[in-house]
């Protein structure tokens, strides 16, 4: 069996692949370990690892995360084997395979092929891939900082452009029923509470629910043409396409298109989860 897994700040999807074709799909919480300590991760992988529960030997773990680093690496392949050793069959020659999940992204949606490739959920990354590896990247620098185009970078423009009335008051009267908050509630939970990035995040199927709105909608194609402006045309590469990961990026993709063509940019594949093509790309790289 082998395990495919891609992980983000919110949520992190597990594949357990039998050798006989048999898929096991499990969800769980968001692994980051730059903002998360070793038992916390160590509690979700438990989690996961135990609802998949097979009894086959397991010969490789596939993963592929966010705030995967050099000095992190080595404390995720740590506890993935404990919580492995603890719970599965492990094969003794098993292969543990830790990557960032911007290159999970990059195999995905173009296994060997060149291209740029970006990840659009609650976080956001790009870079150009010549079809092995990635050879250009420009830093997201996080939601304080950077990373346009992410879902929590939405929220915050949403949140900043409702409440200093550059949206309709009947837009601010239904966010704050449907959430049961108000100003007070937004400020503690984006400045007092953990995660944010995850509460911003979560305003996205607001915002969906009513892009028909004329200023909604320009602020959301306004949001990817900054991505596009900052994290794209640097590259100076508009004979490539791109390509993206994420549920910001799957849900809006008429805004998305929208933002492309004002900035003369090709859009390839767009797919909300990496699994399938990761999948594909592990197949085809071990029958090759």
């Amino acid at each position: 069996m082998k395990i495919i897994i891609d992980s983000g700040s919110t949520k992190t999807d597990w594949l357990a692949v039998s050798l006989n074709g048999e898929k096991k799909m499990v969800k769980t919480e968001g692994v980051n370990p730059i903002l998360q300590d070793a038992e916390d991760i160590r509690i979700i992988f438990d989690k996961a690892l135990t609802t998949i529960g097979k009894k086959e030997q397991v010969e490789g773990i596939y993963y592929y995360g966010a705030g995967i680093r050099d000095e992190y690496r080595e404390k995720i392949v740590l506890l993935l084997l404990q919580s492995a050793n603890n719970i599965l069959l492990v094969s003794k020659d098993i292969t543990i395979c830790i990557e960032s999940d911007l290159l999970g992204s990059a195999r995905a949606l173009l296994g060997n092929k060149e291209g740029i490739a970006c990840i659009l959920g609650t976080g956001s990354n790009s870079c150009i891939y010549d079809g092995t590896k990635i050879i250009d990247n420009i830093p997201p620098l996080g939601y304080i900082l950077g990373d346009e185009g992410s879902g929590a970078v939405l929220g915050k423009s949403f949140i900043e452009a409702m409440y200093k009335r550059q949206l309709p008051n009947e837009i601010k009267n239904d966010f704050e029923q449907e959430f049961n908050t108000n100003i007070s509630d937004i400020i503690n939970r984006t400045y007092r509470q953990p995660m944010p990035n995850r509460f911003l995040a979560s305003i996205s199927p607001f915002i969906h629910k009513h892009i028909n709105n004329k200023d909604v909608e320009r602020l959301v194609i306004d949001h990817f043409s900054k991505f596009i402006r900052y994290c794209i045309l640097p590259y100076k590469r508009t004979d490539l396409s791109l390509n993206c990961i994420g549920s910001i990026a799957y849900y809006y993709q008429n805004e998305l298109c929208k933002a492309a063509e004002e900035h003369k940019i090709t859009l390839g594949k767009i797919e909300k989860s990496p699994l399938k093509g990761l999948e594909s790309f592990h197949e085809n790289l071990k029958q090759t």
